[in-house]
């Protein structure tokens, strides 16, 4: 499976946070659609079926891509 850029998965999670706080202030069919959207791209880009377990699946990346580079820095 391909993975994608690590850039673009924190991109993704911070659109979805920013949405996610957009909409708890206030609801409009505009902000509840972006946030659609983004979390299906989630999805699509974590190989997951639902959006939770997309976030979790990017924030496991995104770990996994964390601890490497600090393993390579401490090397």
């Amino acid at each position: 499976m391909l993975r994608p850029h690590p850039a673009a998965l924190q991109s993704l999670l911070e659109i979805h946070s920013s949405l996610r706080h957009l909409l708890a202030q206030e609801d409009s069919a505009d902000t509840r659609r972006r946030l659609e959207d983004v979390s299906y791209t989630l999805c699509v880009s974590t190989g997951t079926r639902n959006p939770d377990a997309a976030l979790a699946a990017a924030r496991a990346q995104l770990a996994g891509v964390v601890s490497k580079d600090d393993a390579r820095l401490s090397a």
